[in-house]
């Protein structure tokens, strides 16, 4: 089965795990029993190794649609034929959001429904159990199969008859108009056992229940303006992408989609960033949703009261706040289309990146002002990372991107290391905390000066991607989201102009997307091109969107690119973490970095524009 596009997927879950379903109908990851475990299907890492679960029209050229019933996350994946329709639909329970693992079991539930004629299906069930390196058996049970590996085992129920053949289950039949087959693949357990006969009307039952789940949950929604729809859909990922036993956000519920295919730009975004803390509050507390700002903070917090002894912090963290998350090589897959070493594991979590205490800081401060006050317990350790910075800020580090190609002195990281100080000392003077005031205002001032006279190059007339380096970073977009300068600075203004000339002439914009860095000129010791990165054709927006309340024209084109980016969203309305050259998506899918900057760009660029949902 040959690969499908990356966008050509849609997403179901509960908040535990996760399932890409395809145009074509094949599930081609899932991973059980949640977001980090080993693949139970795979193909999208190796179409012929890596495992599927499959429902197709047979012998018919079909047409696909795929969309979201409104307002949740449950898929609907239309098949239309010469002489019959069908529609199957696909959801995750969300049996208890807090559950663990040993509480509650991980189910899939597909129901396929003949629409329109008489239609023949079929189903193909091929699962390869951890990553394809552990083999399998299947046995008949009650209403369905059983497959069983040494670690896990999975239960196949079905409402039509299946046939096994060595490692797979498969099913031929005939739907008449009207007339459906659920399909439900579980975790089994030692707790709960194998599952008694499908009942249909149970499928029913469940698909109303999970409906109004989702229905229930978005109302919490504050966002009415100007593209709902596409805040909404970002809101709801976002949620899909939170493991709710902790409260924390997968970057990306996949594993070594390229960055550019046929590379080894591939990596498990399966964990937490710290940087991604800021970000997240901000957008949960903007939309309305404090619980999972609240979840989220806690989770962070609990990171932060478990630090290292000197105050510092890694910049990623298992889903559970596992600290090792070491990094293998799955040799024996081929890797998306070839895109090969394909990589479980992380092995970033151990450099440097002296940004996360900005954004770990600028997430406190925004939950204090707009959710609910922190603790003085919290205030402890969020204190040593400042003073932990004020020691360490002038150090070279690998910087936001996590580059392979040696240490640097990364403007966006002292731009960060500048925010953590002025956070601090900001929420230090909101709740009276105590700190060292003096030492923390010297050191945010001294930051300051090091960034306008080394970050600068004058030559350029832009703000660089690293001291004694001519390149431009699009994560400098950022100095104005923080407040570091004044979106109107003439240094902003002109950094804006260098970045949003096409790259043939030292810029970063092309068909209004922005690249990250140029790859050829800022070595960052990886082969390979990439796409343009998607969160920072968002950052673009604001800040433009910031820079045009002094010059309108800025905000129109502000309002230009962000409206031409949303047609960059799949058929679904997701992100990957990049988009290529052609279109199509890269990297992980989908992204909750690209989400977050999405919310939090449309929420600024409808108040600056006015407000209102439609313009006059």
């Amino acid at each position: 089965m040959p690969y499908q596009p990356i966008e050509s997927y849609g997403l179901v879950g509960d908040m535990h795990t996760v399932a890409l379903v395809g145009l074509n109908g094949s599930i081609d990851w899932m991973c059980v029993p949640r977001f980090d475990s080993p693949s139970v299907f795979g193909a999208i890492l190796d179409d012929d190794k890596g495992g599927f679960f499959r429902i197709w029209p047979e012998g018919e050229d079909a047409t696909q649609k795929q969309f979201y019933w409104p307002g949740t996350n449950v898929l609907v994946t239309r098949c239309f034929a010469e002489h019959g329709a069908a529609e199957l639909i696909d959801f995750m329970p969300v049996v208890d959001e807090e559950a663990s693992e040993s509480a509650s079991r991980r189910q899939l539930i597909r129901r396929v429904t003949a629409a329109r004629g008489k239609i023949e299906m079929r189903m193909l069930c091929r699962p390869a159990f951890d990553y394809a390196r552990e083999r399998h058996a299947v046995e008949p049970v009650t209403g369905g199969v059983l497959f069983r590996s040494q670690e896990l085992a999975l239960s196949l129920k079905a409402t039509v008859p299946l046939t096994i053949d060595g490692s797979e289950a498969s099913a031929r039949f005939t739907l008449e108009e009207g007339h459906s087959a659920v399909f439900v693949i579980s975790q089994l357990t030692e707790e709960i056992g194998e599952a008694t006969e499908l009942d249909e009307s149970d499928a029913e039952a469940a698909f109303r229940e999970t409906v109004a789940y989702w229905r229930q949950w978005l109302r919490q929604c504050r966002y009415a303006g100007r593209w709902r729809e596409m805040v909404e859909r970002s809101a709801l990922a976002l949620k899909l992408m939170t493991y709710a036993p902790s409260g924390a956000i997968v970057a990306a519920p996949t594993c070594s989609l390229p960055e550019g295919i046929g590379g080894e730009r591939n990596w498990d975004y399966r964990y937490t960033w710290i940087r991604d803390s800021a970000f997240t509050i901000y957008a949960f507390l903007r939309l309305g949703f404090r619980q999972e700002a609240e979840r989220y903070m806690h989770f962070v917090a609990k990171l932060c009261r478990e630090c290292n002894p000197d105050g510092s912090l890694q910049i990623m963290y298992g889903i559970d706040g596992r600290k090792t998350l070491t990094e293998e090589v799955l040799d024996h897959l081929a890797g998306y289309r070839g895109s090969r070493p394909v990589r479980i594991g992380n092995g970033a979590y151990d450099q440097l990146q002296l940004d996360i205490y900005g954004e770990l800081m600028d997430g406190a401060y925004l939950y204090n002002k707009h959710g609910a006050p922190i603790s003085y317990d919290l205030w402890l350790s969020l204190r040593a990372g400042v003073d932990w910075v004020c020691d360490n800020w002038q150090l070279k580090d690998e910087g936001v991107w996590e580059t392979r190609g040696g240490r640097q002195h990364f403007v966006y990281s002292k731009l960060m290391c500048w925010v953590a100080v002025d956070r601090g000392i900001r929420l230090a003077d909101k709740r009276s905390f105590p700190c060292d005031r003096s030492r923390w205002l010297d050191v945010r001032d001294r930051i300051y000066n090091d960034i306008m006279t080394n970050g600068w190059h004058e030559e350029r007339q832009a703000f660089v991607q690293a001291y004694d380096s001519k390149t431009l970073d699009a994560a400098n977009l950022m100095m104005p989201l923080t407040f570091f300068v004044s979106p109107n600075d003439p240094r902003m203004l002109r950094t804006l102009h260098a970045m949003m000339q096409p790259p043939e002439k030292g810029g970063l914009l092309a068909n209004s997307l922005v690249y990250r860095y140029h790859v050829v000129d800022s070595p960052d010791g990886l082969a390979g091109e990439e796409g343009t990165f998607n969160i920072c054709t968002f950052w673009l927006v604001e800040a433009l969107t910031r820079a045009g309340r002094f010059h309108r024209p800025l905000l129109e084109e502000a309002r230009l690119i962000f409206e031409r980016m949303l047609g960059f969203a799949n058929h679904v309305g997701l992100y990957a973490e990049e988009t290529g050259s052609r279109g199509e998506a890269l990297g992980n899918f989908p992204q909750a970095f690209t989400h977050l900057a999405l919310i939090s760009a449309a929420f600024n660029l409808d108040r600056a524009l006015g407000g209102q949902r439609y313009d006059p």
